[in-house]
């Protein structure tokens, strides 16, 4: 089909990239090494890490890694949220010639055990915060080698110590556990002193990632992404997010999750390509004690999700913080909301480009230009090398404007689900497309919006009601804070509109709202249910859980 996206790329803005300038992620990382050796690669609670250290620490741990007979593909898995050792632990693991398996360190043992079972991990790297739920699965899995790291391992002495009792004693993060055998991070350290690493053969069709999708559709997968893939959506953002200035370093943003694709690709990998700076942040969800990082440091890149954005721009400190080296504020893994867009341009300055991806596109295939001026309710162009088609239900390309599954296809594309040749069959088609299940139309500029999923779309006497439609409309009343919709039975209609409601105002009524979507919504659209909820469960990165709210047994509605 015709690249008509391209007509719509700005100036100077490549149609493709070239991704066999690394021969691996390894050659890239060990590039940033040696380039910006003297430069802060990292941060955490004021402790600084930089490309030289991450470059000898990795080295050891991938040393000592090598050191316990691992052959070359061994699959070792990390369970830590955003703290220094994850950088180290991943550039090991890599370096060694292994395939990281990145856990949610939230998992509950069922999850954990699943993962594990799955990818086939042979040893893991986990925050001694964690450890309790590998110490109750670790006897189903293959795992033989566990390294347990603490949250002052790499604060200093002092600080370190500080930091690990507070964390143990006081606040009582770190359940008792036993692992018989296992390693503390800092004793890992000092037996790898004398070692060397072995160099290993890498290329570009080697797996580098197993990453596992949330499970929001069922059992949790695991996403082959091979180096080519990392290597090709690293390069691709680069070139698409032109930024606006070039300050001596640049600033990245580590809010989201590094063990999740978003942030893993954009923060961690494009900020290392780049020798930038990436500000970690263990807990995002502590809004005040963010805001006071984000004071520290002139930030330039800030990758987020919807409900972050609302949530800093909910606290009243967020708004007195300096803006004006935010550059590119990238907004994904769930829609963004008209209203917050808004809002966060106001405050800030600074558009939230709303891009789109999955974690079997690592993850960006979409993104809006950076020179927008305001929020565009769109997902973007495909960025270069990149391929998009809008499918009908037997897998035909739809024309201009009409509404279908959005298919992908690019050096970005996983390799398949980890030993599931049946669930890969039924998401890649013969000509390399990836089936997204999402559902979308693409207009004459080769700009997309998503409808919905397929499993999400609500059957109201024969009419597709869209949740992300009716959300976005519930979002900008100003007495709601965040709002999400699916559809429950109905005797009449099949299926109704349903509204789980997060209050901004306290006295804000169901009536309020109905009046509201009376004048905003077609009569089938509107909620004909309104729950209200102190909170909404949502995914380690703040994606609101449909499912969830769908899998609860009724309540009673008003």
């Amino acid at each position: 089909m015709e690249k008509i996206w391209l007509k719509s790329y700005p100036e100077n803005m490549p149609a493709e990239i070239d991704p066999t300038q690394y021969r691996s992620i390894t050659h890239l990382l060990e590039e940033s090494f040696s380039k910006f050796a003297d430069r802060n690669a990292y941060v955490c609670m004021d402790k600084f890490l930089t490309y030289g250290e991450l470059d000898k620490l990795s080295r050891q741990m991938a040393a000592w890694l090598q050191s316990k007979g691992l052959k070359p593909g061994a699959r070792v898995a990390i369970m830590m949220p955003n703290v220094l050792q994850y950088p180290v632990a991943m550039a090991a693991i890599l370096r060694a010639g292994y395939v990281v398996v990145n856990v949610n360190p939230l998992y509950t043992p069922r999850e954990l055990q699943h993962q594990l079972v799955d990818s086939g991990s042979e040893a893991i790297i986990v925050l001694e915060n964690f450890a309790t739920t590998v110490e109750q699965v670790i006897a189903h899995t293959q795992v033989k080698h566990v390294v347990v790291a603490s949250m002052g391992d790499m604060l200093g002495t002092l600080k370190g110590a500080i930091v690990n009792f507070v964390v143990r004693t006081v606040k009582k993060l770190v359940p008792a556990f036993s692992l018989p055998g296992s390693v503390t991070y800092k004793k890992m350290l000092s037996e790898a002193a004398g070692m060397t690493l072995q160099p290993v053969k890498q290329g570009h069709d080697d797996v580098a990632f197993l990453q596992y999708t949330g499970g929001t559709t069922g059992v949790s997968k695991g996403a082959v992404l091979l180096h080519r893939n990392i290597i090709a959506n690293v390069l691709q953002n680069e070139a698409w997010l032109q930024f606006k200035q070039q300050p001596e370093q640049i600033v990245f943003v580590a809010a989201l999750p590094l063990y999740h694709i978003y942030s893993l690709t954009i923060s961690a990998f494009m900020g290392m390509r780049m020798g930038g700076l990436n500000l970690l942040i263990p807990n995002p969800r502590d809004i005040p004690g963010f805001v006071k990082e984000l004071a520290k440091y002139r930030v330039a890149v800030f990758p987020a999700v919807n409900t972050l954005y609302n949530a800093l721009l909910n606290n009243p400190e967020f708004a007195k913080l300096d803006f004006s080296s935010y550059s590119v504020c990238n907004g994904g893994g769930m829609a963004v909301q008209k209203a917050v867009a808004d809002k966060w341009l106001k405050v800030t300055g600074t558009p939230i480009i709303e891009g789109y991806g999955l974690s079997e596109t690592s993850p960006v295939a979409t993104a809006n230009r950076v020179d927008i001026k305001e929020f565009t309710g769109t997902i973007g162009l495909p960025i270069p090398s990149t391929e998009v088609e809008i499918l009908d239900d037997d897998g035909n390309v739809l024309p201009l404007g009409q509404t279908g599954e959005i298919a992908i296809r690019g050096p970005q594309v996983m390799a398949g689900y980890w030993n599931r040749p049946d669930e890969t069959a039924k998401t890649m088609t013969a000509d390399g497309f990836f089936k997204t299940g999402d559902v979308g139309i693409m207009d004459e500029r080769g700009y997309t919006r998503i409808v919905d999923r397929k499993k999400d779309m609500i059957i109201v006497s024969g009419f597709n009601v869209y949740p992300n439609e009716v959300e976005g409309v519930v979002a900008a009343h100003p007495g709601v804070l965040e709002v999400a919709c699916i559809g429950v039975p109905d005797q009449n209609s099949g299926e109704a509109v349903k509204l789980f409601v997060v209050r901004k105002d306290p006295n804000l009524t169901a009536e309020q709202i109905l009046e509201y979507c009376k004048h905003e919504l077609t009569a089938y659209k509107k909620p004909k249910f309104i729950e209200f909820r102190d909170e909404l469960p949502k995914t380690n990165v703040g994606k609101i859980l449909r499912r969830q709210l769908r899998d609860e047994k009724p309540k009673a509605a008003a």
